[in-house]
């Protein structure tokens, strides 16, 4: 079996927001004694090896660099390009007579070089391979317009490939969201620290392969700061041997805990029964399933491993609350007053808890608030059902969904995965990871439930509710990347995933 890697894989683990790399280049300037030119001569080099490792071949090269010092770096690449014999051509916008003495310095280096630059008019003339976007840097935070925006929109409509150079112009580096037009990247290079907006929302769409060039500041300036959050990968966790241990021979069902899922109202027994599953798949030693009782044959024909109990009542759930290790709710659990009999006993329950889909909806609603500081719990909404749990819409959530995971996290006080791209793991106290897993096919209907039960098992098994959320996710994401890649993400289903799940959850 093909191993799986996220493509992103070769980045650090520490991700920054915009404002942590600004204090970064500032330690770097203030404790290292790196001058600001030096920091740009170094990210256009890096830049320029970036161009020449992939784009070795090519003859002519376009810069389009902005006022700021992103546009610094451009012109150290467009002076390197013509030393090393390329046709360059360069284009400026803003206003190039106030810049920075550092842009000052590397415009100076790329006339000496006989680089002569013009002013971008609306019109691109340009009939090369490639085209350098060195238009803004992370300090964009409003939306693109005027003759910004008409470059973009030139960048994207030309066929030359496209590098970018720190991020693509028009993504927001802490959200990942595009700020009314971004360029559309082949390559990025990022420098000093990897920006979280890069790997979450539209960012990984809009970066291409992304390169990371630390340009030597990785020393005692990123020393004095703590990363805003992580990234993790099936991959990278394996590597910090965060898998579950080595399963030892003498070794029963009962060391490996019993998974209660709770959920199946009428028409959607089709969800418990996948989050049943993909508990045993996963490694749980034994599975139920309390459902509606007309639903109890339904799960036994699809898997007779799982004990399923017919439910009517709350007073049917409590004992089988009390003989599980672990609760896995909500999947296929509806609204209706059963879904509230069964969500009233789960709550009352101090057993670890992984909690989804309509079991959030009804969290959300004001009589059935709960918070969760006493209890080891897991909460897996999409950015739908985030958005009812914090009283928001779902824009909202996508605009930035980092403070909405570490909203979360602090009003439920449980263990948030607000899954989407770049799906983010969040603790009460502010720490988030994010995961660089998984693909478009799993955007299909399922894959939470799949998701709650892998979680579930991992918690029986011993994991507490931040490290069972964190290889959790990474383990369904890997288990989506493999099934994929072996017949694409298109028409993929969540039960494709349950073969790659007990193969990956047997490496170590």
């Amino acid at each position: 079996m093909k191993r799986p890697n996220s493509i992103v894989d070769h980045l650090p683990g520490a991700l920054y927001s915009a404002e942590q790399v600004r204090e970064l280049d500032q330690a770097a300037i203030t404790f290292e004694g790196i001058r600001t030119f030096e920091l740009m001569a170094r990210a256009g080099e890096a830049a320029f090896a970036c161009l020449l490792g992939r784009w070795g071949y090519t003859e002519s090269v376009c810069v389009m660099a902005g006022a700021g010092n992103n546009g610094g770096d451009g012109y150290v690449l467009a002076a390197l390009a013509a030393l090393h014999g390329m046709s360059v051509s360069l284009y400026t916008l803003g206003n190039h007579e106030q810049v920075s003495a550092a842009t000052a310095e590397a415009a100076q280096l790329a006339l000496d070089a006989g680089v002569i630059p013009q002013v971008f008019d609306g019109e691109l003339d340009f009939d090369g391979e490639l085209i350098v976007d060195a238009l803004f840097g992370t300090g964009l935070n409003a939306t693109v317009a005027g003759v910004y925006a008409d470059a973009i929109w030139a960048i994207n409509a030309h066929p030359a490939d496209v590098l970018s150079l720190d991020i693509p112009s028009g993504l927001d580096a802490n959200t990942g969201c595009v700020l009314g037009v971004a360029v559309r990247a082949d390559m990025t290079v990022t420098f000093v620290g990897t920006k979280r907006g890069l790997l979450v929302a539209d960012g990984p769409d809009l970066c291409g392969e992304i390169a990371f060039a630390a340009l030597s500041t990785e020393g005692a300036a990123a020393g004095r700061l703590i990363p805003d959050c992580e990234r993790i990968s099936w991959h990278r966790l394996q590597q910090l041997g965060q898998l579950l241990p080595v399963r030892t021979g003498n070794s029963h069902k009962g060391h490996f805990g019993h998974v209660l899922v709770v959920g199946g109202d009428q028409g959607m027994v089709g969800a418990v029964t996948m989050a049943a599953e993909a508990a045993g798949r996963t490694g749980a030693g034994l599975v139920s399933c309390a459902t509606r009782p007309e639903h109890s044959v339904a799960v036994l024909a699809r898997r007779p491993e799982v004990m399923v109990h017919g439910v009517s009542s709350g007073l049917e759930l409590t004992g089988l609350l009390d003989s599980a290790s672990v609760l896995a709710v909500g999947p296929g659990m509806g609204q209706s007053s059963w879904s509230e009999l069964m969500l009233q006993q789960v709550l009352n329950s101090e057993k670890p808890l992984v909690l989804d889909a309509d079991g959030l909806n009804l969290l959300a609603t004001p009589a059935w608030f709960h918070e969760f500081s006493e209890r080891n719990v897991v909460l897996t909404p999409h950015p739908g059902e985030a958005a009812r749990l914090l009283g928001l819409d779902t824009i909202e959530i996508q605009q930035n969904r980092f403070v909405a995971a570490r909203a979360l996290a602090e009003k439920y006080q449980a263990v948030v995965v607000l899954k989407g791209r770049g799906t983010l793991i969040a603790r009460p106290g502010g720490r988030v990871a994010v995961c660089t897993d998984g693909n478009s096919g799993m955007a299909t209907g399922g894959m939470g439930d799949v998701l709650t039960g892998v979680i579930a098992a991992l918690m029986a098994q011993g994991s507490d509710a931040w490290h069972a959320a964190r290889l959790g996710v990474c383990l369904h994401s890997a288990a989506a990347d493999l099934a994929a890649a072996e017949g694409g993400s298109r028409g993929l289903l969540a039960t494709d995933v349950f073969p790659y799940l007990r193969a990956l959850n047997n490496e170590s």
